[in-house]
């Protein structure tokens, strides 16, 4: 067994774990714990320690529930008990060199601003370090701790999270051989939308060089829509919605109510959620609008989406099968949709039933349209790559949907949780392509495929690995709202 390795940040020692030539450093405070007087309140500094601080566990998880039983069976939580959940996780090659300035890559997990850790299985960046990456995991308050909208508190909480383990990576990896200087952001559903909100601040280069989006939308909701959520929690608790009516409820007691209240939600989105709040410091204006007008624009982008993102929402509770023509004709006027998109996905899929048709148009609405826009409005000023991740699980139905790529950019398909939703057997040449593409973005900047021009070339990613498609389902995006 190899000597454990040891590195020294500016807070203290930490002794991690090498194996498989690989040094892991885990549950890292980039910022204290927030809790008691600190609950509620923008990050603050990490405590400093004294001797070695053990680095060979993932940190607690902030407080949140397991999804409910329909989704839960393919989308698995860790709870790890504890208040010292602002941490980052890092792994690194063995045997590097000092000052190596190896590239960086920081992952921001999803779990719709409520769940998710970076202690899953199938988000182990070991894959990436034995490449020559040193690769960091962040985690950040979710729920209400990190997302309620409160009269006198500072709005999206875990976005500045967020902000402050980014600043912590530029401060402290070249302890671990990684180069302040390379470093590569990527974040994923949720984690894509906040790292998208960082993106669009005039001082995202502060932050990050380049940037990987994958599924995620590129909006913030108005504060009035925003605090739906939080104003329903308060009323069920009997608490004002002020940091000292939400602080006097236990964190466990808050995920409670919040997944009573959520527990009435339409899959199509209906209802109360926790969503980024316009206005603040951490989302100034809404992401997209800065984003189409310049924001970001020096920043490498590499973005995409998997083609059949609502079959996780739809599929597993059968939705998709209870929505009706007339559903179908009331939700595209309400969404403002032309009947003619309606029209071209009906084309392109005359067997698709109108759950189907519905679904795949409001992916487009949320996801894969305003990546276009966002990838239209870049062309001439900083290159951008656009892929769709194709290929259909056969577990259960659900097909290309959203989070199936994930084991495939981390090359983890053979991990438990990546298993649950592409079962046995998922094809390794499209890992290995996948992994390689993302691999090739964070060392060299370009993951190895044509960059976004006029033409609107899309890197398709199918069992057979990878391959161009240009303006894939162009008809299917054509009069879509922008607003």
């Amino acid at each position: 067994m190899p000597d454990a390795p040891v590195v020294a940040v500016s807070t203290g020692r930490l002794r991690g774990v090498s194996d498989g030539g690989v040094d892991r450093y885990l549950g890292i405070p980039y910022a204290a714990p927030p809790v008691g007087e600190r609950r509620f309140r923008e990050p603050e500094p990490p405590v400093v320690w004294e001797g070695e601080r053990d680095a060979s566990r993932f940190g607690a998880t902030a407080p949140q529930a397991p999804y409910p039983p329909v989704i839960g069976r393919y989308l698995p939580t860790v709870e790890i008990p504890g208040d010292d959940f602002l941490t980052v996780n890092v792994w690194a090659p063995a045997g590097r060199v000092p000052d190596a300035k190896l590239p960086v890559l920081v992952f921001v997990h999803g779990g719709a601003l409520t769940r998710g850790s970076a202690a899953l299985a199938a988000y182990d960046g070991a894959r990436f370090a034995r490449h020559g990456i040193v690769f960091v995991s962040v985690q950040y308050r979710v729920g209400q701790e990190g997302f309620a909208v409160l009269d006198d508190v500072p709005r999206n909480l875990g976005v500045l999270d967020q902000q402050a383990a980014l600043r912590w990576v530029r401060r402290e990896i070249a302890a671990f051989g990684g180069d302040p200087a390379r470093v590569t952001a990527m974040g994923h559903s949720a984690g894509a939308n906040t790292l998208a909100a960082l993106f669009a601040l005039p001082d995202a280069a502060e932050l990050f060089d380049r940037l990987i989006l994958q599924s995620g939308p590129l909006t913030a909701q108005p504060v009035e829509k925003a605090a739906r959520m939080t104003r329903a929690i308060g009323r069920k608790r009997g608490v004002a919605p002020t940091r000292a009516g939400f602080a006097s409820v236990p964190a466990a007691d808050l995920v409670a109510t919040q997944t009573a209240v959520s527990a009435g939600a339409s899959p199509l989105g209906r209802g109360p959620a926790v969503a980024l709040a316009i206005g603040g410091a951490a989302i100034p204006r809404n992401p997209v609008d800065a984003l189409l007008e310049g924001a970001g624009a020096g920043i490498p982008l590499l973005i995409g989406s998997t083609s059949e993102e609502y079959r996780l929402w739809l599929v597993p509770g059968g939705a998709v099968e209870r929505i009706s023509r007339a559903t179908l004709t009331l939700a595209r006027l309400v969404a403002r949709v032309p009947k003619a998109v309606v029209a071209a996905h009906a084309r392109r899929r005359p067997d698709a039933s109108p759950g189907e048709i519905l679904g795949e148009v409001t992916g487009d609405l949320l996801v894969r349209a305003p990546l276009t826009r966002l990838a239209d409005s870049r062309i001439g000023s900083a290159p951008t790559w656009v892929y769709e991740f194709r290929w259909q699980s056969p577990v259960d139905g659900l097909g290309a949907a959203h989070a199936m790529e994930l084991g495939f950019v981390f090359d983890r398909v053979d991990a438990d949780d990546s298993v649950l939703m592409a079962g046995r057997g998922a094809p390794q040449a499209l890992a290995d392509a996948m992994h390689r593409a993302w691999v090739s973005f964070v060392v060299d900047g370009d993951p190895g495929w044509e960059p976004w021009s006029a033409a609107r070339p899309v890197q398709a990613f199918d069992a057979a690995g990878g391959r161009i498609d240009r303006a894939p389902r162009q008809d299917e995006l054509e009069g879509l709202p922008t607003g």
